[in-house]
């Protein structure tokens, strides 16, 4: 399996070098050049089977040679070992229709750490192979700070930096990232918004006299190998509820887009989706896009679910040149003139191609209130902010009856515990397995949100290059 840029013009690579390159050199992301497809008969054998083995099946098409099918299974073992629920990603039943699929029982108590524990593994895996270094740089808003961090804290090889808004994550987000003191682990608030954090990261990876200085690596889900591991939650879930006789509807908080691509990508695999509906807050680029064609940039506004604080959604470009005939010159064009005016049209095939699978739906602070409300009240589930908007999208869909509707619960109620009381009056606690998260000393820079303040401070603690 070889994997290609969106924006046609870098080298095409095996899954191990689309891991540790993250980012591809022309500024694209990488994607399979073909996708895997499994049979009815492939999905229905899935039944029954533990997350670990069901990870194996799904993941083993994307890694080729790079690993064997003893390697996939102890680091997926490994990876979801230190879960808290021995179901992994357990499904809850709402109503006679809406179900939650938990995937907040990881170290950090968010979907983020699904893939990032398996991601860590896999680098440390490839890094030993090559006797090399590579120095992560990373941008969160919230959760995929705190999940990369604990993968990959302390270990060899690995050094990470990551930039989070100043002030605009969740005191507990920012804790579970501050206080890891692992001599590895470099932590910057930037005076800024998601977008800014984000798009000093790209521009890192695109400076050639930056990354040439450092092997760069990413987290994100710009890094093709966390949407892999995003994969298998909706299969997981799908034939555990009915799949491949029964269709399988998802609602899905989105910020960047990746969860929801992952969601893509199982049904392009042959994973009966009826539909994936694409929940955001009112910052609303992606249902506007999907809506009415228009991709076009505004000002981010702050809001009670800080991860879909975002205005720019870096894995849009995925679904574009995959909807658009994989045409990576003619997709780079589209994307540089979004680079150049903040605005975009989607064209014909890409919106005829999106409304095929995706609907949309833009939840504001009262619905989404409402909706932690109803899951309180109906079903006795706190579920934090995120959560409610993507439920509120779900219950707003108009999904027939018969189908099944999954909404991703992506973080514990926990990590917003004032939003989640101002809606439900109820207060969650942490978990005992977070310890004493508000006792610990927290490390962390703050710098204004400038390329050359943020890369001054990671080259002077990096490892260079070898060589």
């Amino acid at each position: 399996m070889h994997y290609v840029s969106t924006r046609g013009r870098a080298e095409a690579l095996d899954f191990e070098g689309a891991t540790l390159a993250g980012l591809a050199s022309d500024g694209g992301l990488y994607l399979p050049e073909r996708w895997p497809h499994f049979s009815a008969e492939d999905f229905a054998a899935m039944r029954g089977l533990s997350y670990v083995e069901t990870a194996v099946r799904v993941i083993k098409p994307f890694v080729g040679d790079n690993l064997t099918e003893g390697e996939l299974r102890d680091l997926c073992t490994q990876a979801y070992g230190r879960f808290a629920h021995a179901a992994v990603t357990p499904l809850v039943q709402l109503d006679h229709t809406h179900w939650l699929l938990e995937l907040f029982h990881g170290p950090t108590l968010a979907f983020k750490d699904v893939a990032l524990q398996l991601l860590g593994l896999l680098f440390e895996t490839f890094l030993s192979r090559r006797d090399t270094h590579i120095t992560i740089v990373g941008a969160t808003s919230g959760d995929t700070g705190s999940a990369a961090i604990d993968a990959v804290a302390g270990r060899a090889n690995i050094d990470i930096f990551m930039l989070h808004p100043a002030g605009r994550v969740s005191d507990v987000q920012r804790r579970q990232m501050t206080t890891v003191l692992a001599p590895n682990v470099h932590n910057i608030a930037v005076e800024g918004s998601f977008d800014d954090a984000q798009a000093l990261v790209k521009r890192m990876f695109n400076d050639a006299d930056f990354s040439t200085r450092f092997d760069l690596s990413a987290v994100n889900s710009i890094n093709w190998a966390r949407l892999v591991a995003q994969i298998v939650y909706y299969v997981y879930a799908g034939v555990r509820l009915g799949a491949p006789e029964r269709p399988v509807a998802f609602a899905v908080p989105t910020g960047n887009f990746g969860d929801v691509f992952a969601g893509y990508v199982a049904s392009r695999m042959g994973l009966p989706i009826e539909r994936l509906i694409v929940a955001t807050n009112v910052n609303d680029i992606l249902h506007r896009a999907l809506a009415e064609g228009d991709y076009s940039q505004g000002t981010v506004i702050p809001t009670a679910t800080p991860s879909m604080d975002i205005q720019v959604s870096s894995n849009f470009e995925r679904l574009l040149f995959d909807l658009g005939g994989r045409d990576g010159t003619a997709l780079a064009a589209q994307m540089a003139g979004f680079e150049a005016t903040r605005a975009m049209r989607l064209t014909n095939a890409q919106r005829e191609g999106a409304a095929a699978l995706f609907g949309s739906a833009r939840i504001d602070a009262d619905e989404m209130a409402r909706a932690m409300r109803w899951a309180y009240d109906a079903a006795g589930q706190v579920i934090d902010p995120h959560t409610a908007v993507g439920l509120a999208a779900a219950r707003a869909a108009g999904v027939d009856p018969s189908v099944p509707v999954v909404t991703l619960a992506t973080a514990h109620a926990a990590k917003f515990r004032d939003a989640v009381e101002r809606s439900t009056g109820v207060r969650p606690s942490l978990p005992s397995r977070t310890g004493d998260l508000f006792g610990r000393e927290e490390r962390f820079v703050t710098l204004p949100a400038t390329f050359e303040a943020v890369t001054d401070y990671i080259a002077g603690r990096a490892t260079p290059r070898r060589g």
